[in-house]
């Protein structure tokens, strides 16, 4: 073979090797200039906004966001290498490239997002101090595709706990000296106090199941937060599903939530009613769902108050069930407690005519007007925890406005009415009764 075969064999193997594409990287702007990093790297890219601030954070730290249920560091790439940084509204939705590394999640914060690029190992070129916007030791090299020249960037070395010898000598104002790596995810843990996980749990339960974390239930929140947080490890804590939610608030209901109560709780609930003169009882039964909290309530009241005339306002915005309230039959188990108010029916026990002219079940919203007179008694067991915030606020200014001065409202075992209201209850009954 002659020397100038050898060098058109060698040409051709080299331009062969050229042209096979063994690497990929997702490419992003910063500041003006094309970037990569290699796809092996990234978990994902999103659109996302409004992040959790974290006190004593670094300022590259945006906060910390969570990525269904995976609570991760946000950082701003261009803050991190001291770039301008356009300044959004405070809606805006920025471009993050979700990275991880080793164990570690992160989500960094771009200009804009490109595309995948396929290229040939072979054609990446080392980095050069002529790339000054970032520290050459964070860049894997360079290489031009499609008329483009890209910046590869070495997460892996950004992103890995740094040594003492590799630690940047150049204060913060130096557009080269890049901040110690990993110092997000340690200012997130450090900072946060352990406040941070909380509450993304809070944003879960409310995301999961509509169970809102307010002034009502706080108090239940953080014991639960507290056991939750001593059988599970820090990196476990987030509810990555509706089954955990459902595991988190296992302890929140009330006793017989959604059922007829039992003989103990109905007699604890008739020995907490008050004394009531009046010939006429107004009550008021809020989310009643299937009705059957409702039934057991209107049995007790016939109890407690066996001369008055009772009317129970049952509402609830679901059709199905309240459609099916008025018409329930019991088996032959029913607690002892009912048995005086039952008759038997054609598939099993109904209550008596009494008992069922007391209740006006109702397909109604109560975030919508309720036109009801002045209440004796209100009836909302582990109801208003799933209820949004400036919703709750509402309805209990509702309660507050139409509760007569002795009236008692009965809410969840694990509620509270907070500031306006004082305690009426005993035991497993939680009652309130407002201030005057």
């Amino acid at each position: 073979m002659t020397a100038q075969t050898e060098r058109e064999t060698e040409a051709a193997e080299s331009a062969k090797r050229a042209e096979k594409v063994d690497f990929k990287m997702i490419t992003f702007s910063l500041a003006g200039k094309e970037y990569g990093v290699d796809i092996m790297n990234v978990k994902e890219i999103a659109k996302a906004g409004r992040f959790t601030y974290v006190p004593n954070a670094s300022p590259f730290v945006r906060g910390v966001y969570n990525l269904r249920g995976e609570i991760i560091s946000v950082i701003d790439l261009r803050i991190f290498f001291h770039l301008p940084a356009e300044r959004k509204e405070e809606e805006a939705l920025e471009s993050l490239i979700i990275l991880k590394i080793d164990e570690h999640v992160f989500g960094v914060i771009v200009d804009a997002i490109d595309k995948v690029v396929g290229i040939a190992s072979v054609s990446i070129q080392p980095p050069h101090p002529i790339f000054g916007d970032i520290n050459v030791k964070y860049i894997k090299g360079i290489v031009e595709n499609g008329g483009k020249l890209y910046i590869i960037l070495d997460v892996e070395k950004i992103f890995a706990p740094e040594r003492a010898e590799d630690a940047p000598k150049a204060g913060p104002s130096d557009a080269r000296g890049a901040p110690s790596p990993r110092e997000a995810e340690a200012a997130v843990n450090a900072g946060a106090g352990g406040d941070i996980s909380a509450s993304f749990v809070k944003e879960t339960l409310a995301a999961f199941r509509g169970f809102y974390v307010t002034g009502i239930n706080e108090e239940w929140f953080a014991g639960r937060y507290a056991e939750w947080k001593a059988v599970r490890k820090d990196s476990d804590l987030q509810l990555k599903e509706a089954s955990e939610a459902d595991e988190f608030l296992e302890g929140f209901w009330s006793p017989d939530t959604g059922a007829l109560w039992d003989d103990d709780y109905a007699s604890a609930v008739e020995a907490a009613l008050p004394p009531i003169e009046a010939k006429s009882i107004n009550v008021w039964n809020p989310g009643c769902g299937k009705g059957y909290e409702t039934w057991a309530l209107a049995c007790v009241m016939r109890k407690r108050y066996p001369d008055a005339r009772i009317k129970i306002w049952a509402n609830d915005s679901d059709l199905l069930a309240i459609s099916m309230a008025p018409n329930m039959v019991f088996p032959e188990s029913i607690p002892e407690y009912y048995r005086p108010f039952t008759a038997k029916g054609r598939n099993g026990l109904v209550f008596a005519q009494a008992v069922r002219d007391s209740i006006f079940f109702e397909f109604h919203d109560v975030m919508n007007a309720n036109t009801l007179p002045p209440l004796d008694i209100i009836l909302c067991r582990d109801m208003l925890s799933f209820v949004a915030p400036i919703d709750q606020k509402r309805l209990l200014g509702d309660f507050y406005d139409k509760l007569k001065p002795n009236g008692i409202v009965l809410c969840g075992a694990s509620e509270r009415l907070g500031e306006g209201w004082s305690p009426a209850g005993t035991g497993a009954v939680k009652a309130f009764r407002r201030d005057q």
